[in-house]
């Protein structure tokens, strides 16, 4: 038995592939003497967006999003109450270079001209005209980071929230769904040449917890002496991700009169959860409050992944609508160290009453300020 993870990654030249040398040749009183191509000076580049999200220039949009889901909850202010100050300034700067990096033509700009270029410094010369996402600038392009940390947090997450890449069809072919009895046929003549793949579903908690699966399956043999059927366990492990593979070998049809079996292969797929939805090792969960809940605080019970445990989670501070509750090590574990859990991030949707009697909206008007 043997498993793995499924979670299934002379000249100087700038990104325009030209020498630097030959690009621009201001004289030093040029507000282009102080341009240069991100690639060749950090000290002209300003902040390394890269650099902050901790990933490199070939990331992929994928790495991207990973890296920022990653950095985001580590320094998100909930988590670092002792530290608060440090944190959000970092919250922040992580929140900038995803609000860039996430877009491709911020982040074309960025990568070609450098912060100063994306904030509105001088155009070169040179390649096609821009208009920056705040403007034209003096002739080139302005950017100024002007959003909410924590409003690109709760974005962030109540998309993810939305998104369910677990429940897709499965992408094998052969890949047969659970049959009655646990009962697993194998994948016919045409299916022989090839391991005997299925989808083996498995809940929420059964990947929190862990859980023992035995499986029977149905194989036809013409040389091999062994019985035509086989009994196979699989030892599911606390933390295991959708995609993960458990491999038995030989244990499928026998490949003619050969004297050897295709392997069988069943492939983690996870069962959608009512209260739940899992972000890699951490959880998501969306919930409605009314209003008054939101302008006063209140306590909600939720009941967790693990067996007979309720979590009473207090929010205190006025809810907005970017605003965002982070449980620290209450996500899922890791498979490699069950000891070491994810996060929690709930969100929420306010719900407003649709109308107010005209002596409470006069007794609102005495007690909240106006801006």
């Amino acid at each position: 038995l043997r498993w793995a993870s499924g979670d299934f990654g002379s000249s100087h030249f700038c990104s325009r592939r030209t020498p630097l040398a030959a690009q621009v040749h201001p004289s030093p009183e040029s507000p282009l003497a102080h341009l240069s191509c991100c690639c060749c000076s950090g000290a002209a580049m300003g902040k390394n967006y890269y650099t902050v999200l901790g990933i490199d220039k070939n990331a992929s949009q994928e790495d991207i999003k990973k890296a920022y889901r990653k950095s985001a909850l580590k320094w998100h202010p909930d988590k670092n109450r002792e530290r608060q100050e440090e944190a959000s300034e970092k919250f922040r700067e992580i929140a900038e270079a995803y609000d860039v990096l996430s877009d491709p033509e911020k982040k074309r700009i960025y990568d070609q001209f450098g912060e100063e270029g994306l904030k509105g410094g001088p155009r070169p010369e040179e390649g096609p005209p821009f208009n920056g996402p705040g403007g034209p600038s003096h002739g080139g392009f302005s950017y100024q980071f002007s959003g909410d940390p924590n409003d690109i947090f709760a974005r962030f997450f109540k998309d993810s929230f939305q998104r369910s890449s677990s429940f897709a069809e499965s992408p094998f072919e052969d890949g047969g769904g659970l049959f009655g009895g646990g009962m697993f046929p194998m994948g016919g003549e045409h299916g022989r040449k090839r391991p005997a793949i299925f989808d083996l579903h498995c809940s929420l908690e059964d990947l929190y917890n862990g859980t023992t699966r035995k499986l029977k399956v149905k194989r036809t043999s013409t040389s091999l002496q062994r019985a035509d059927e086989a009994v196979l366990e699989i030892a599911v492990k606390p933390g295991w991700k959708p995609g993960t593979k458990v491999t038995f070998q030989g244990e499928g049809d026998e490949f003619g009169n050969s004297g050897q079996a295709q392997d069988v292969v069943f492939v983690i797929r996870e069962k959608r959860h009512p209260l739940y939805t899992r972000e890699g090792s951490n959880l998501l969960h969306h919930r409605k409050i009314p209003l008054v809940d939101a302008l006063t605080g209140f306590k909600f019970d939720l009941p967790h992944l693990e067996p007979d445990k309720t979590l009473r989670i207090a929010v205190n501070e006025i809810v907005t609508p970017t605003y965002t509750k982070v449980v620290k090590g209450k996500g899922m574990p890791s498979s490699k160290d069950p000891a070491e859990k994810g996060d929690l991030v709930v969100t929420f949707d306010i719900v407003y009453p649709k109308e107010l009697p005209a002596d409470s909206k006069e007794r609102l008007k005495q007690v909240l300020p106006r801006f």
